[in-house]
């Protein structure tokens, strides 16, 4: 196991309130990320670390890039396109409620996208895990979910991964890709007590998995299950990770200032900001849109 620092570079030091769900948008070369609690979904180049940002009707949890054009944003009450046009809402989720949001969500290998709920106050099981099969089609796939977070499939595209913060765990389901079909949930991981809150997730081309950790201010690898490497940052809020660049060789990390004391800006002055950094290995290329 590796344990130690590399080199992290700022590329944004926006103070995002809570920044997640990096995804690198193969179309321009730009990685794409959100603020939820700002209604914001940011496009940023990282050689020069310009950032256009797209304001949304209602807090986004997670967006991906959409093969037709623009994007498919999860918004309070269900999945959006946006940057394609005038906003337009393409599904509703049933469950949807005033006191729940989205958190995190990802496209899948076939090309449907995944995002999952959680309650603004964090309630024990109020949250749920959709499927967007296609236009006015989101079903509900987990249910009784705290905190929906991390997502991920393997290379062969027999196994997905999954993350409901306060269990602890990363947890892996078989995935049948034609039907995005899940099954046999298990705990591929069990995070060590007192190492952050796992949160958002990204797998590179050995199957490693990255995951960001919500107070721990680092990134943990695990290979087969294990605890392969540790990364410090210097955010105490990671939140998620994604790989991109021209190799996909590197790494973007999101971070957030979400519930900082006065005392706690002080000690972590880049909280909320976009990092970068190059971990000497590939990541899987995302998966973009099609059923939207």
């Amino acid at each position: 196991m590796i344990v130690g620092d590399v080199d992290v570079e700022v590329v944004v030091g926006a103070g995002a309130i809570l920044g997640e769900g990096p995804v690198w948008d193969v179309r321009d070369g730009r990685l794409v990320w959100v603020d939820i609690l700002s209604s914001r979904v940011h496009r940023t180049d990282p050689l020069s670390g310009q950032t256009e940002s797209i304001d949304t009707p209602s807090h986004v949890g997670a967006v991906a890039p959409r093969a037709a054009g623009g994007f498919v944003a999860a918004l309070e009450d269900g999945f959006w396109v946006i940057a394609d046009g005038a906003p337009r809402r393409i599904a509703t989720v049933p469950e949807a409620a005033p006191g729940l949001r989205f958190n995190d969500g990802k496209c899948d290998p076939a090309g449907r996208f995944w995002a999952g709920t959680m309650a603004y106050d964090e309630g024990e099981g109020k949250g749920a895990l959709y499927r967007l099969d296609g236009p006015g089609r989101a079903e509900q796939v987990i249910h009784g979910v705290t905190i929906s977070n991390g997502l991920g499939w393997s290379a062969d595209q027999r196994t997905m991964y999954y993350i409901d913060t306060p269990r602890g765990t990363i947890d892996a389901f078989d995935f049948e890709v034609a039907s995005g079909a899940i099954a046999n949930r298990r705990t591929h991981v069990r995070l060590e007590a007192g190492v952050g809150g796992p949160d958002g997730m990204t797998i590179d081309v050995e199957g490693g998995i990255w995951v960001s950790l919500w107070g721990g201010a680092a990134i943990h690898r695990y290979l087969a299950g294990r605890l392969d490497r540790v990364v410090r940052l210097p955010v105490l809020k990671p939140t998620s990770c994604a790989f991109g660049g021209k190799d996909f060789d590197e790494l973007f990390v999101t971070s957030a200032v979400k519930d900082h004391t006065a005392d706690m800006r002080r000690a972590d002055p880049l909280a909320g900001a976009l990092l970068r950094l190059r971990p000497g290995i590939q990541g899987l290329p995302p998966s973009v849109v099609t059923t939207a």
